[in-house]
């Protein structure tokens, strides 16, 4: 019976595989403590059901909870996964209470990694905002964080309640503030963001980056642009790149003018 991190990470174990053709580590570039049993998602969404299935007469979410505290600490990608996947089974129960959890979880860096902070935002975060939607100003100060992953939550959890076209003041407030960032899994991020929030209301982008591409990385614009026509995504490269350069002072030094332009070499 799977009631236990030591057990949940003997089964773990117990499936893994040689990377060979599935080699996770590949899409985690820099994350050199990360682990991999490359057993791929549907063995860690098998496993969280059967944890779920062997004690949902006896369990409360508070016991998930508990497991999933010392499973998200373990180093290994998929022991992360199972410990969000267990808790997703209980999003009927979610409270307002654990979006600070939740955030703590990111806060300590115990996800190390965009694709557990992503299912965190999408598992978890993004029903509980759906759920309540006053929650999601909490987020504006997320976007303040010194943690990478909180950065990128700010912006990754709200995409739910953008695609229902609530929430999208918030999401744009933190995505400007999002827009110096020089990571580019926070560029990447908020030009995702933008682009969900752009299927609501696609005119308010445009009107966005317009307004905005002088201080927008080419990254960020590039994803939030992809679900435009053709002709007009590359009516908007051209403009905001335009925007670009009319910025820079033509007296100013290269060197300078390279430093202060967010979106230069990106």
């Amino acid at each position: 019976m799977l009631h236990s991190s030591k057990a949940v990470i003997a089964e773990l174990r117990r499936q893994s595989r040689p990377a060979r053709d599935f080699d996770a580590s590949r899409y985690f570039r820099g994350a050199a403590d990360l682990g991999f049993y490359n057993i791929g998602s549907a063995g860690v969404r098998a496993i969280a059901r059967r944890i779920f299935e062997q004690h949902r007469d006896r369990w409360t979410i508070e016991d998930a909870m508990r497991l999933a505290d010392v499973l998200m600490q373990d180093r290994f990608l998929e022991t992360k996964g199972v410990a969000v996947e267990l808790v997703a089974r209980y999003r009927r129960l979610f409270t307002p209470a654990m979006l600070t959890r939740w955030k703590q979880w990111l806060s300590e860096d115990r996800s190390t990694n965009w694709a557990t902070t992503d299912a965190i935002c999408g598992s978890l975060i993004g029903p509980l905002l759906t759920a309540h939607p006053s929650l999601s100003r909490q987020l504006a100060s997320w976007s303040r964080d010194p943690n990478l992953w909180v950065r990128r939550a700010s912006v990754v959890a709200l995409i739910p309640l953008a695609r229902r076209d609530q929430a999208l003041d918030v999401l744009y407030a933190n995505a400007k503030r999002l827009h110096r960032d020089p990571h580019d899994l926070i560029q990447k991020a908020v030009g995702w963001a933008l682009r969900e929030a752009g299927k609501a209301d696609p005119g308010r982008l445009e009107r966005y980056l317009r307004s905005n591409g002088v201080a927008i990385p080419r990254t960020t614009v590039r994803y939030a642009i992809e679900r435009y026509a053709p002709s007009k995504r590359e009516e908007l490269l051209r403009t905001t790149r335009k925007m670009d350069n009319a910025a820079q002072p033509k007296s100013k030094p290269r060197a300078r003018a390279l430093r202060e332009d967010p979106g230069h070499g990106r």
